[in-house]
């Protein structure tokens, strides 16, 4: 017997731990804390004056040392307590460092984890994703999704229910080719303006879970869409055509059965999706002004600056009326798009079961893209670095008739973090790039503090670092003296970001929506995974799930593997974590098979399979954010635009749909399955 069908091994206490250790980091990603260290004040402050004595990075005044439980500050403390991240990105990794050092795992583990064994590899899966998001949301950041929106907008009229229904139709088409970020990214804040400039949608609560529904249950049919549908097409040899015929109609069934069961039974009540919607007006001469590109930082100026005002809400008004729209970079983007997926479906199908990279498509591809991006942002940069700079003023001139801190004069509560993100003359405009980015900060959880309020205002001709000390008496700001900073690595590092944003918007926007910090997370858990292999877990689970198939049959593989595999997207590092692990007991079920000399039918296997697939894609919404990485930026965007989601209300609402979902499509899965497939052995 080989050693990844070993059992036995599970007695070692190597296993044993390695066990323990996959629970735990799993536990962790769903519920993410911060960990307080102690650091001596002398090695805090030695270390600080390094960084300045070597110039990468100033400080603008002495440290308040604060105690870990307690926000007050504590003068001359002799320790510093940093508090350190342990989230879906630290967790994993230290879990692997943790099985390095004690030797459960070595270089095989890794290397298979990282490079790829038994037809997975991480590795160019992820060079596929991550250079075929770069198209997705380089046409995401044209505009061109927004203003797809808006004209269905328009054809719906004010009629609730159609105007429902064309955006339900609208998130399904796009998501099924774009994928479900860029219509995440784009699309939440487009509803969450929609309803807030309705008069009589009193909660989003309908359009936002509709759509984040629809763009989960949509990417089940592309093997691009999402990077779980690569593990699963990678780990059983599908070609990506093969997958689209078989996946199609029972995701295409279950999109048609939801509507109206959404509109008539979960979202009934008139104050969610009203018969007639009442959306305000936007005056005349705001309809035929040219609409500001919200790539460039400051670019709506002062409009912006007073939250809540009614220059506030005329300017969300209009960005939902009046879109930006780049048509040249929608043009194109589209274009590279349709053709790089063509070109991958027309060679993964002629390959003749011969391995393809298909990231040798999509990285030339993303890298034209780029070149499109720097060269159109070169060409107008004049245009876009006026319109940054004219902006920034407006901003602090609205901001210093407000008595707010701007530049380097900080806001004299003595509050700094994500509630105090306008006292840094932080619009709108500028926080949209960082939505996605707060994915990969030092802690990701929806619930957990930001570090957004760290950036600075774009100024290409001052020290990000400049700054003031300031006092304070009975809450009255004395006058302040502004002190001269000099140039550190810290301050041309931002200075050289601030330009880029400035001259490169589009390139930029693109780069700070990436979802790079899914490369260090799925990586880490495919070596866990691993790991699992080879200290037999995985067997332990593969012959349990023998004798499950052995009992139930061909329905019982449908029912058992779509109700692990949505649970598991809850508790298994996402909906990635958890296509990594059930790949590996399949493959290992079948070994079993082989090797007992008994036979699995092609019946039996492929509906165990594409069970999974729609599992993994529609666990997304489930009861728990973490369930997978869109969920996680979906509800942070949310609650950057004012509209606050609950982990009990994320719950509590998704499960009538899931529950929904999944009878329905494993129910056309079990009639296809019967159809389309026979009883004769699976062959590999």
């Amino acid at each position: 017997m080989s050693q990844s069908l070993d059992t036995s091994r599970i007695k070692e206490w190597r296993s044993i731990v390695t066990l323990i250790v996959f629970v735990a980091t799993n536990v962790i990603v769903l519920f993410p804390f911060h960990i307080p260290i102690p650091v001596p004040v002398l090695v805090y402050d030695g270390f600080k004056s390094t960084l300045s004595a070597l110039r990468i990075k100033d400080f603008d005044e002495p440290d308040k040392h604060t105690s870990p439980d307690s926000d007050d500050t504590v003068e001359q403390k002799r320790v510093v307590w940093m508090r350190v991240p342990i989230n879906f990105i630290t967790a994993p990794l230290i879990a692997d460092l943790f099985l390095l050092a004690i030797l459960t795992i070595g270089r095989k583990e890794v290397h298979d984890g990282t490079v790829g064994a038994n037809h997975i590899y991480p590795v160019d899966i992820m060079v596929f994703f991550i250079t075929l998001a770069y198209i997705a949301i380089s046409i995401d950041a044209s505009g061109l999704i927004r203003w797809l929106a808006y004209r269905v907008l328009q054809i719906g009229g004010k009629n609730g229910h159609r105007l429902f229904f064309y955006l339900y139709t609208f998130f399904f088409a796009l998501t099924t080719f774009m994928g479900n970020d860029p219509i995440i990214l784009s699309g939440t804040p487009f509803l969450s303006y929609m309803t807030k400039v309705s008069i009589n949608i009193q909660s989003p609560r309908a359009w936002i879970f509709t759509q984040f529904a629809v763009a989960n249950i949509a990417s089940a049919i592309l093997v691009s869409s999402n990077p779980t549908n690569l593990v699963l097409a990678g780990a059983f040899d599908i070609k990506f055509i093969t997958y689209t015929a078989n996946i199609i109609v029972p995701v295409v069934v279950t999109a048609i059965v939801l509507f109206p069961f959404l509109l008539y039974v979960l979202f009934r009540d008139e104050s969610l999706i009203p018969s007639s919607i009442e959306i305000h007006e936007l005056p005349e001469e705001l309809k035929s002004r040219e609409p500001a590109n919200p790539n460039i930082p400051y670019a709506k100026g002062a409009e912006t600056a007073d939250e809540g005002s009614e220059l506030t809400r005329v300017s969300t008004l209009e960005e939902i009326m009046n879109p930006y729209l780049d048509k040249v970079g929608a043009i194109f983007g589209s274009v590279i798009m349709a053709a790089t997926l063509i070109t991958i479906l027309a060679l993964n199908a002629a390959n003749n079961g011969e391995a393809f990279p298909a990231y040798w498509v999509t990285l030339p591809a993303a890298f034209i893209m780029f070149c499109f991006d720097l060269s159109s942002g070169w060409i107008r940069r004049s245009v876009t670095m006026e319109v940054a700079e004219k902006g920034r003023m407006e901003v602090e001139e609205a901001k210093k008739r407000q008595g707010v801190r701007v530049g380097g004069i900080e806001k004299q509560s003595g509050m700094t973090g994500l509630d105090d993100s306008t006292s840094k003359g932080e619009t709108d405009d500028e926080k949209q790039p960082i939505e996605s980015r707060t994915l990969g900060t030092s802690n990701s959880h929806p619930n957990g503090p930001s570090v957004l309020s760290e950036r600075a205002p774009f100024d290409s001709r001052k020290d990000p670092h400049d700054s003031t000390s300031s006092g304070e008496t009975d809450g009255i700001s004395k006058q302040v003296v502004p002190r001269t900073r000099r140039r550190t690595l810290a301050s041309a590092t931002n200075d050289a970001w601030q330009w880029s944003r400035a001259t490169f918007p589009t390139t930029t926007t693109v780069l700070s929506f990436l979802p790079l910090n899914l490369v260090p997370f799925a990586l880490c858990i495919f070596v866990l995974v691993q790991a699992l292999v080879t200290k037999g877990w995985i067997a332990v689970f593969a012959y349990g799930w023998t004798h499950w198939i052995s009992a139930t049959g061909t329905v019982g593989a449908i029912g058992g593997m779509a109700f692990l595999s949505v649970i598991l997207c809850n508790f298994s590092g996402t909906n990635i974590g958890t296509t990594i692990l059930l790949c590996r007991v399949i493959q290992a079920w079948v070994e079993i098979n082989e090797r007992r000399g008994g036979e699995i039918s092609e019946r039996t296997f492929w509906a165990t399979v594409y069970s999974m697939a729609l599992g993994v894609n529609y666990g997304a919404f489930s009861t728990a954010f973490s369930a997978s990485l869109a969920g996680m930026l979906w509800v942070q965007i949310l609650g950057r635009k004012g509209i606050r989601v609950g982990a009990r209300e994320f719950a509590w609402v998704n499960l009538p749909i899931i529950v929904f979902t999944m009878v329905v499509g494993c129910a056309v899965l079990v009639g296809e399955v019967y159809v389309m497939r026979s009883e004769k052995a699976y062959t590999g």
